[in-house]
């Protein structure tokens, strides 16, 4: 069986959070959905817990930060073109989003944007042609 990834983000309004995320291509899994928590699926692979701040303090002995404040954790997802990563930006500001709170990264051979969605959470959208980028980068050959 492949490997699965549960992104598990906390959230202030989770009605909220849920149709942002599904604004930008998310589908909701009502199997993994109550009142406290959202299971949305992105692909076979690529699930994102939407929690509320309670549930999600029960899985942590640590603070629960605020991502509008305080940075914990940026997540990245690939594309399969540049043209794809400034459609999802775009969909994700017309969802209530904010567009590039970052710097927009442009090598050539990467071109990356991000969004932050209505809670704080950065996501960092890219597309990379890796045979460009091992052409530039010779010493990440010597790893291989």
């Amino acid at each position: 069986m492949a490997r699965m990834i549960f992104v598990n983000l906390p959230v202030g309004d989770l009605g909220k959070a849920t149709a942002f995320y599904e604004a930008i291509g998310f589908t909701k899994d009502d199997r993994f959905s109550d009142e406290t928590a959202s299971g949305m699926v992105l692909t076979d692979i690529i699930h994102v817990m939407l929690l509320t701040h309670e549930k999600f303090a029960s899985f942590t002995p640590k603070t629960v930060v605020d991502a509008k404040t305080s940075t914990e954790v940026l997540l990245c997802l690939s594309t399969d073109s540049r043209e794809e990563v400034d459609a999802l930006i775009a969909t994700a500001e017309a969802a209530g989003g904010v567009a590039d709170p970052g710097p927009v990264q442009d090598y050539g051979f990467m071109y990356g944007r991000s969004f932050e969605d209505p809670d704080g959470h950065i996501w960092e959208i890219m597309w990379m042609n890796v045979e460009a980028f091992l052409a530039e980068m010779p010493q990440n050959n010597s790893a291989a």
